[in-house]
């Protein structure tokens, strides 16, 4: 064990480029429940999952590219249905998509992985647990023309 031992998380910062719209962003499209900007500052709050997440706006906007950052990215965890759903609005919504579909089927974190990036570069990952070995593997393509 460390020197200490932690409670647990108070919240995870993601910098952005753009306060209003990354806000639109993680709450319209990706559903997180926005608790509001915190004082006069330039963070906005959204919750998910018992976590909060600080959207923090940059002083000077950055492009950053998932090679960049050796693949740093955040993951949420989705259902097989919304997952689905998701490549079909990222789709529709003109969401740029990292990469192909990833099923993933040893590891830490097993199941089929969807890599996107926000409006401001950051990689993101929807995974749905529930998928296992031996379960159909579409592509993202046959998914959002399904």
């Amino acid at each position: 064990m460390g020197m200490l031992k932690l409670d647990g998380v108070t919240h995870w910062s993601i910098p952005v480029n753009d306060l209003a719209e990354s806000e639109k962003f993680y709450g319209e499209i990706l559903g997180l429940e926005s608790k509001g900007r915190l004082g006069n500052s330039n963070m906005s709050c959204f919750a998910v999952g018992g976590h909060s997440i600080l959207l923090c706006q940059r002083k000077e906007p950055v492009v950053r590219t998932p090679q960049q950052d050796n693949r740093l990215h955040h993951a949420f965890d989705v259902g097989p249905q919304m997952f689905e759903r998701a490549c079909k609005l990222f789709n529709e919504k003109g969401i740029r998509i990292a990469e192909a579909i990833v099923y993933r089927e040893r590891g830490h974190f097993t199941g089929r992985e969807l890599y996107f990036l926000d409006p401001s570069g950051n990689m993101l990952e929807l995974r749905d647990p529930t998928w296992k070995p031996g379960m159909p593997t579409p592509t993202y393509e046959e998914i959002v023309k399904s």
